[in-house]
């Protein structure tokens, strides 16, 4: 039997990555295309060592309509995109705001407007909690109010997401589902891919397991001033294997199953609020590993907590996470080992 082709754009990032396995591992053909601006085509190695199928890769810029028309006509049926290709730090986007709305926006453009002319069905978005803001009420559902964005990376997603409904409500001819992450952390259990972002990490677990390798000297926790149990902020951390699967389910629901409604979202979350020194604990105790970290004052842009109720996908997608947040540590750990042993970080 032939094999169902999905395109996995920033398939060789973080939870790109991730979710390629995921979907070799449910027996789909994956072509990947990233232009390895955050990230390393050293990923397809891992990818292949963990399933045993090297995936297609095609290096190029998303944004480039004529690089993604020569991918479609080099790889022709492929069904579904997924499309993780977008820049992705929130202070770097306060930094450079022309970049993340040229390269989130044009990217999602290109692909939605190549999807008819090559007869891809299924399109699924890669959102985000930043489009909550700062929710009146948690746990928030799909239903809490989008909030004006607090960065330009927040509102390319808050965007994307509006362009995809116009574009159904305009009657285009296939079907979106919109995943809302909170925040993925962890790596693959077999230490064989994981986060390794360019240069300084922007996000709080690499950070954290660099400190606590000796990369950096210490983790900086902005604010503990904040109305929380113990005043840091508080988050949803969702394992990202487990985050991966629930591309896997949405990819299947759009591209062979029928009771569909146009557009769908879902939030991804544990349903757990974790907040950033209970983060840091967990880690020294699941691990055994101290990580140096001293209490700074807050950051511009940060939300005071937000978490999900996810039982909208535990209902309709058949998902739910489930690694314990103990165990997404020692795998992200484990990761920081490899990359130690092979002498990267």
């Amino acid at each position: 039997m032939e094999k169902t082709r999905i395109l996995v754009t920033g398939g060789t990032g973080y939870i790109g990555s991730h979710t390629t396995v995921e979907l070799i591992n449910a027996g789909y053909d994956v072509v990947i295309i990233d232009n390895l601006s955050n990230s390393n085509a050293d990923v397809i190695d891992g990818i292949e060592a963990i399933t045993g199928v090297r995936p297609a890769f095609v290096k190029g810029d998303c944004t480039d309509v004529a690089t993604l028309r020569k991918l479609f006509t080099d790889y022709p049926g492929i069904k579904g995109i997924i499309n993780f290709a977008a820049s992705k730090a929130v202070g770097e986007s306060v930094q450079k705001p022309l970049l993340y709305y040229r390269n989130n926006l044009d990217t999602l453009i290109n692909l939605l407007e190549l999807m008819p002319e090559f007869g891809v069905k299924g399109f699924v978005f890669s959102s985000s909690c930043t489009v909550y803001g700062e929710p009146d009420v948690n746990p928030v559902t799909e239903q809490s109010p989008i909030k004006a964005a607090t960065s330009p990376y927040g509102n390319t997603k808050q965007i994307s997401e509006e362009i995809i409904t116009d574009a159904i409500h305009a009657g285009a001819p296939w079907n979106a589902i919109i995943l809302r992450y909170f925040n993925p952390v962890g790596a693959h259990p077999t230490a064989l891919i994981g986060e390794l972002p360019n240069g300084v990490p922007q996000n709080l677990l690499p950070y954290l397991t660099q400190t606590a390798m000796g990369i950096r000297k210490e983790l900086s926790v902005f604010g503990d001033d904040y109305p929380t149990r113990d005043g840091s902020c508080i988050r949803d951390y969702i394992n990202v294997v487990d985050l991966a699967k629930a591309h896997v389910i949405a990819v299947k629901r759009l591209v062979e199953e029928k009771t569909l409604e146009p557009v769908e979202i879902f939030n991804l979350g544990t349903g757990d609020g974790v907040s950033v020194l209970e983060l840091i604990n967990t880690f020294e105790q699941a691990t055994g590993v101290k990580v140096p970290h001293k209490i700074v004052g807050r950051r511009a842009g940060d939300i005071t907590q937000v978490w999900a109720d996810p039982s909208r996908a535990n209902n309709v997608l058949g998902w739910t996470a489930k690694e314990t947040l103990a165990d997404t540590m020692i795998s992200a750990w484990k990761w920081q080992e490899h990359l130690r042993e092979k002498g990267i970080m």
